[in-house]
């Protein structure tokens, strides 16, 4: 699979775990809105407003990465492509094919 196809597979997760996440994180905040939830549900677990938090806080996350894909995919083509935004070496082949849209070397990323 070349790395254009990997970005694109993995857009395309992202995008519908973005979409799951949004249903999840609007239906709870519809059950708040006519007061079905019920905040204090289990004393010994999470409240739902918790949770709630939670999902926007992984809605959030995902929102980034198809960002940073998005972006990634403009730049594939591009001579600069595989270089580090930081100090300008190579990124390794490995780390490009575990996180294709990386703009950062292994040892720029540790020091961030």
């Amino acid at each position: 699979m070349s790395l254009r196809e990997t970005l694109l597979a993995e857009r395309a997760d992202a995008a519908v775990r973005a979409a799951g996440l949004e249903r999840e994180l609007a239906s709870a905040l519809e059950a708040a809105a006519e007061g079905t939830a019920d905040d204090e549900h289990d004393p010994e677990g999470s409240t739902t407003a918790f949770e709630r938090a939670q999902v926007a806080a992984v809605l959030a996350q995902v929102r980034e990465r198809l960002d940073a894909l998005d972006d990634a995919l403009a730049r594939v083509g591009d001579p600069g492509f595989g270089t580090c935004a930081v100090c300008g070496r190579a990124i390794a082949p490995e780390r490009l094919a575990a996180r294709p849209w990386t703009t950062t070397c292994v040892e720029c990323a540790g020091r961030r």
